[in-house]
């Protein structure tokens, strides 16, 4: 990240002579000078810092002085920490940039331009220590002026193991669907040239393979759709630059600041209204995925008329993302018209990242490119754990000293092709972070590959209930050691009692956790395939609270309810579940929104949606039934209710209005139940629930209003993408007090 030529220019413009070296506890700076110069290293140090480095914290001690002479760079080692080597895959920086537009540069229009402030690290990374000979970069050896570049201290490619030009570095070329190469002087114009004529383009890419398409043309959408598997699913965008991103969207402070950002992830935001887009691109969603071009080539392909391309996974519906040439020319046939390929291996696939912006807040829905592997860092030192995440939205974590290195997205292992890439994943962390984990933490359900793999290694694992791993992750984010209450709100987990749970209040901290209280389970009858009808759902909770009595609801009065109703009544195939995402699902569908989805909660993103971004005045605090000690929210209470406002004639976005408003109240009178209980103040969020801004919002500050401390997530996703840390933390706990 080129920390070490910036301490030696530093020092070197200030006059200091001394040295700079990794060692295995970070970067050890060495400085002989006046007390002036010493003071003012010390004022420019951090905030004249390279773009990729974070300081986390400084220490000093006074020296004898030496006759050093000079200020020097001194290598580094192979047995150094190599935690401070390996920087996420980041933007093309403004430098890199400039010189790419430049005809008088000899990297004018080279589409790998790179320095040590920009350009890929972590998916290029074959082995340590991070040299040239041990990333995809050793197959280009560097010609004379690249490598007097590389080995020059005052030049911004010293050491930027991509380093490379026109001459000695990778190459495009474009291909017909069927991988035979189309000659032309220009590959990229050729590619602006089809996706103008409403082509789909396979591109390959920084962390692997993208989709594109121009954005106004619906034939060309539909025709994606169609072959990706992805039927209503909003596509991604990229667009031209921030003027292009302003004509397409809001974007606040935060959002504009993350979309320029070095990580530059998409953005969702707030649709801009009139949009001269296809009306396929995003149906029924009110917010659009934006992104920036973060590469060089990405820039070039804007270099000519189109500011808006569809920019999406090279893959079919829930496999991993295409990183191989040959791969591509195999997965995608079919899906792409032409494809642009590039000699630069991909040794690791990364997706892009996905943040929003909840409570004035960035938070990550998927944390990948731009970010990975980049640690979350802990108060101590601890133990190493290896945790290996859940089934869905799969990320693995691995733990070392004070630092949790995160995977990048790995995505839902329901195939074998993305339960290769998690094995590779966790094969590659352990050998690129040196780690040898000591326990080896996975979740409870014994039906997910994730935890069929833990068990089979031969080192100690253990089982973590699902919510509790999602309350830890919360905690270790923000730093809480001591018991707190836990409203945790997603689809599934598995429970302890073997039942489905997913709107679950817990007490608890890293050692263990009570369950307080939960919403009433109710069949899912079908199981899986309920999920994907949330009629279905609708109707089970419906036969629950009325029997065989069923009042008139306008949204099933043309469904053939009877083999449901018997699947419920007799048993079949309906597993209990106190799901909070089932629930919004089944409320969602009685009121007359989505009936049948077509990718992850899409009812209740829909419902969500049709509040208008308003709770309203109408409310309900439910029902909540004391049990065995503990706390259950009435659904059938919840069913009555909503069938009320639904006969008094009330329009789908009061009934939106007062559901959310509803749980809001409930969650709130409840958290102060538990607090009378417990005397417990502080509050975490987790779970995939909490990705509906209209409710993690008004929830938030309905319980600060009531003089809750309210913690949530920031640094990683609130639904499954952040099971790995919690684990992690809990297998930490266990390891530090195994009696406890």
């Amino acid at each position: 990240m080129g920390f070490r030529p910036y301490i030696y220019k530093l020092a070197r413009e200030i006059g200091l002579s001394g040295s700079v070296s990794n060692t295995s506890e970070g970067v050890r700076v060495e400085i002989q000078g006046s007390s002036q110069q010493h003071k003012t290293f010390d004022a420019r140090l951090i905030p004249e810092a390279p773009p990729l480095s974070k300081i986390i914290s400084t220490t000093s001690e006074d020296l004898p002085p030496t006759e050093d002479g000079v200020f020097t760079i001194i290598a580094s080692y192979d047995d150094i920490s190599v935690s401070t080597l390996i920087s996420p895959d980041v933007k093309v920086c403004k430098d890199c940039y400039h010189e790419l537009f430049d005809p008088k540069n000899r990297r004018f229009h080279y589409p790998f331009i790179n320095c040590t402030n920009c350009g890929p690290r972590y998916t290029i990374i074959e082995n340590i220590p991070y040299d040239r000979p041990y990333t995809s970069m050793k197959h280009f050896p560097l010609c004379l002026e690249c490598k007097a570049e590389y080995e020059d201290p005052e030049n911004r490619r010293f050491h930027a193991q991509p380093n490379a030009c026109q001459i000695c570095g990778p190459q495009v070329w474009l291909c017909d669907g069927g991988g035979t190469t189309i000659e032309t002087e220009n590959p990229i114009q050729g590619a602006i040239d089809f996706l103008a004529q409403g082509h789909i383009l396979a591109i390959k890419g920084l962390g692997g393979f993208h989709l594109a398409v121009d954005a106004k043309n619906k034939n060309s959408i539909a025709r994606l759709r169609k072959s990706k598997g992805r039927d209503e699913k909003p596509f991604a965008l990229m667009v031209r630059n921030m003027i292009v991103a302003r004509r397409l969207v809001h974007l606040t402070q935060n959002e504009a600041a993350s979309l320029d950002s070095v990580q530059a992830p998409i953005v969702l935001a707030k649709k801009q209204v009139d949009l001269d887009l296809a009306p396929n691109l995003a149906p029924g969603n009110d917010r659009l995925g934006i992104m920036l071009p973060y590469t060089p080539l990405h820039h070039l392909l804007f270099s000519g008329s189109l500011d808006i391309l569809v920019m999406t996974s090279a893959n079919f519906s829930e496999e991993p993302i295409c990183i191989d040439n040959a791969e591509a020319l195999v997965r995608l046939s079919g899906m792409a018209d032409h494809f642009l390929l590039h000699n630069r291996d991909i040794y690791l696939r990364s997706d892009d990242s996905v943040v929003i912006e909840m409570d004035g807040k960035l938070r990550p829905i998927r944390r990948s490119r731009g970010f990975a592997p980049a640690p979350i860092f802990l108060k101590e030192k601890g133990p190493s754990v290896l945790a290996v995440g859940a089934e869905l939205k799969n990320i693995i974590a691995i733990s070392s000293e004070d630092k949790v290195f995160l995977s990048q997205h790995i995505g839902d292992l329901e195939n074998l092709e993305a339960f290769d890439f998690f094995q590779m994943t966790i094969e590659h962390l352990q050998c690129i972070f040196k780690i040898k984990p000591e326990l080896i933490m996975h979740d409870l359900h014994p039906g997910y590959l994730s935890t069929k793999w833990a068990t089979e290694q031969a080192l100690p694992v253990h089982g973590v209930q699902h919510h509790h791993a999602h309350l830890a992750s919360c905690m270790l984010e923000n730093g809480l050691n001591k018991p707190v209450i836990g409203i945790i709100m997603d689809g599934t987990g598995f429970g302890s009692d073997g039942t489905i749970w997913g709107g679950e209040f817990l007490i608890g901290d890293l050692s263990g956790f009570q369950r307080e209280a939960y919403f009433d389970p109710m069949p899912l009858p079908g199981g899986e395939a309920a999920i994907k009808a949330p009629w279905r759902i609708g109707l089970s909770y419906l036969h629950q609270t009325f029997g065989s009595k069923l009042p008139d609801i306008p949204s099933l009065r043309h469904r053939d309810t009877g083999s449901i109703i018997q699947m419920i009544e007799q048993s079949i195939n309906s597993p209990l579940t106190s799901s909070c995402g089932r629930l919004f699902d089944a409320v969602a569908a009685l009121s007359g929104g989505r009936q049948e989805i077509r990718y992850e909660a899409q009812a209740a993103i829909e419902f969500m949606q049709l509040a208008n971004n308003d709770l309203g005045s109408d409310y309900s605090i439910f029902e909540v039934i004391e049990k065995n000690g503990q706390s259950i929210i009435s659904i059938s209470n919840i069913i009555v209710q909503l069938v009320s406002r639904i006969n008094s004639g009330k329009s789908v976005t009061a009934l939106s209005q007062w559901f959310h408003h509803s749980l809001i109240k409930t969650f709130v009178a409840l958290a102060i139940i538990l607090h009378k209980k417990s005397n417990i103040n502080e509050i975490v969020l987790s779970g995939g629930v909490f990705q509906n801004h209209l409710l993690f919002e008004g929830l938030v500050q309905a319980l600060i209003s009531e003089n809750f401390q309210v913690f949530t997530h920031h640094q990683v996703p609130t639904n499954d993408g952040g099971i790995a840390l919690g684990q992690v933390a809990i297998g930490q706990e266990i390891l530090n007090y195994p009696h406890g």
